[in-house]
């Protein structure tokens, strides 16, 4: 007898996979269980779901009984096809451009270090969308001490460039080398094979800003002649819009994401939620994404896409492509 669990226990399970303190898995799994089919088929999950709550509660007594000395720290789990952290000097416009990319209200003033905290907001880009963690400012002698794992964490990094600023050059290379300095090297293209070493590479996307500034199109030149041979370089003005579209497009293709979309036997696909796989995911891979049982539990697959003929079976190994439609047979 299955268990059927419902769509809504589905994305529970997904949030509480993303949670990351103890309180936020907590409410994930009492929401699993309240949504828990109660039946016999169920009873092993149901177990599994109790124990997981008993811990905990027994965690978060623990914790608050004898919290931890520690200094700020941000997380922010990864939504979408991919997250990008916004860093830069300041008054480089990065606030400027979370509110013109994304739905976020990041505080925006003409004077430095505006921005104290972090702040996320999500882009959209056809029917996907891409995070955006607006930082606080870099400078050769002020960077928060919770700067470096936040760009450690995320899957690339947006290096802002004010092209209003005599002083651009050296702005920029005080953030890059500030990064540096605690093992987090910004880089156009690392290496396909990183070792797991104290050093994090991370891929980086130069964007040099306000380009109708007096004077902007000479210091793009200097720009482009220090930074072009180690980051690729895209020209906008946040204020005016200039550029913005194609930074989405060029956002989004940089993360190296296909779209997969699924389809249930004898139902149209749904074509308005796609999940979003690295490059080169085969079809076991991105079964896993969908549940981890459809991994386990797969029988067969038909695809529509990309190399096959429509509604063609698939086996286990094969590599998908973007917009390719999937039906999973479990």
């Amino acid at each position: 007898m299955a268990v059927n669990l419902t769509p809504q226990y589905l994305e529970a399970e997904a949030e509480y996979k993303k949670a990351q303190t103890p309180e936020e898995k907590l409410g994930c799994l009492k929401t699993m269980w309240a949504l828990v089919p109660k039946h016999k088929a169920s009873e092993k999950l149901q177990a599994e779901l109790k124990s997981k709550i008993a811990q905990l509660k027994d965690q978060i007594e623990q914790l608050r009984a004898h919290p931890k000395k520690a200094g700020i720290s941000y997380k922010f789990p990864k939504q979408g096809a991919g997250q990008y952290v916004v860093v830069g000097a300041p008054n480089v416009g990065k606030s400027r451009l979370l509110t013109r990319l994304t739905r976020a209200t990041p505080a925006v003033a003409a004077y430095p270090f505006t921005t104290h905290e972090p702040t996320a907001g999500m882009m959209e880009w056809e029917d996907v969308k891409v995070q955006l963690i607006d930082t606080p400012p870099i400078t050769a002698d002020v960077m928060e001490g919770w700067m470096s794992s936040l760009v450690r964490a995320a899957d690339a990094a947006v290096l802002m460039v004010d092209l209003a600023d005599d002083d651009c050059i050296f702005a920029a290379q005080a953030v890059i080398d500030r990064l540096a300095g605690v093992k987090t090297v910004l880089t156009g293209q690392p290496p396909d094979d990183e070792p797991d070493a104290p050093i994090k590479q991370v891929r980086t996307l130069l964007v040099a800003n306000k380009i109708d500034a007096d004077g902007a199109t000479d210091r793009l030149e200097i720009v482009r002649e220090v930074f072009g041979p180690r980051f690729p370089i895209h020209v906008i003005s946040a204020e005016h819009g200039q550029g913005l579209e194609e930074l989405r497009t060029t956002l989004y293709k940089s993360l190296n994401v296909v779209r997969v979309y699924t389809k249930q036997p004898g139902k149209p696909p749904d074509l308005t939620s796609p999940y979003t796989c690295k490059a080169g995911t085969t079809l076991i891979e991105m079964a896993a994404l969908v549940h981890r049982d459809f991994a386990e539990k797969l029988k067969s697959a038909r695809l529509w896409g990309t190399g096959v003929h429509d509604g063609q079976s698939v086996g286990r190994d094969h590599v998908l492509h973007d917009k390719d439609i999937v039906e999973l047979h479990v």
